[in-house]
């Protein structure tokens, strides 16, 4: 059967150029010449009679016509991409493909991955920490691990655990100040910063919960990951705010210590990630059950004994199998 279709080349030059909004950047990703990637969409918007884009000064804004079109060929150029993957790595047909903050990656599920494979044998992971990975728009990954509220539309989101966090320093740092509880006027604080570039709220938040006053929450060091910031505090340079189950090994080898004994429950949780799929993998299905057994079997390594309360619990029953 004859499909009565736009040339392939059309339809890809207006997907990367409406993707991108800029028919440089879609020549350089096209390895094409911008002149033939204006071309390529400017025929396809004379065989369909309708604009797909209009040409701004530093930009290209879809029309309504191309918002319809453009989100009907994402689908399907992931669906496509998916299936050849799938036809050429049929021989790791265990092989999942996971997505996860470089922190989370390195200070958690790295550690457990040995126990993974005791578990489970045949399931192989490639493991990536690129912000650019969503399984939104690309079939590059199979699932995720995000930190948020499960705020993932027309994704699967499976609650795994709840961020708590308590300050840290290195023991040295204690000792130099002369006291169990150091001076917050003279001891730098260490700042992880959002994905916008602010500074997260969680030392107003911990100072809050201590009930010290009169700190300058303005000064200190700033990260944009939470394990540079980490490792700053293991180098006594500070005194940094981190998610307990991040430095529990440093917590029970003694490179860092606990300030007081506060901890401040976070807004956001780890959440583990899908596309919705009415019959997942069987690889995928398990290894979602075994991340799930892992966060709710705290690690002995918690210096004082804490461990996530029964409000982790309840909202792992809530969230089981919610799709957002």
């Amino acid at each position: 059967m004859k499909r009565k279709m736009p040339p392939l080349n059309s339809l890809k030059a207006f997907e990367v150029a409406g993707t991108t909004g800029n028919f440089t950047r879609a020549a350089e990703l096209l390895n094409v010449t911008q002149s033939a990637v204006s071309r390529q969409v400017r025929q396809l918007e004379i065989q369909l009679g309708e604009p797909l884009l209009l040409r701004r000064h530093h930009h290209l804004q879809l029309t309504d016509a191309g918002r319809l079109l453009l989100r009907a060929l994402k689908q399907s150029f992931d669906k496509i991409e998916l299936t050849v993957r799938d036809i050429r790595d049929r021989r790791h047909v265990s092989r999942l493909r996971v997505n996860a903050p470089p922190t989370f990656s390195g200070r958690w599920l790295l550690p457990r991955l040995s126990s993974l494979r005791e578990l489970h044998p045949d399931i192989e992971i490639t493991l990536t920490n690129f912000a650019r990975d969503n399984l939104s728009g690309s079939g590059g990954i199979d699932c995720a691990i995000r930190w948020g509220d499960g705020e993932w539309s027309e994704l699967d989101s499976t609650f795994l655990m709840r961020e708590r966090s308590v300050a840290v320093c290195s023991p040295s740092l204690l000792r130099t100040n002369g006291n169990d509880v150091p001076d917050f006027s003279r001891v730098p604080l260490l700042h992880v910063l959002s994905a916008d570039g602010q500074r997260q709220r969680s030392w107003s938040r911990w100072l809050e919960a201590a009930g010290i006053t009169g700190v300058n929450v303005d000064a200190g060091y700033e990260f944009d990951q939470s394990d540079m910031a980490i490792r700053a505090a293991v180098d006594g340079l500070g005194i940094a705010i981190a998610d307990w189950r991040m430095v529990a090994r440093e917590l029970q080898e003694g490179p860092l210590v606990q300030v007081l004994d506060v901890h401040v429950e976070g807004h956001q949780s780890y959440w583990f990630v899908t596309r919705s799929d009415p019959a997942p993998a069987k690889s995928l299905q398990a290894f979602r059950q075994w991340l799930q057994q892992e966060a709710g079997a705290p690690p002995s390594s918690f210096t004082n004994g804490n461990t996530p309360g029964h409000a982790d619990q309840a909202i792992a029953e809530s969230h089981r199998s919610k799709p957002s």
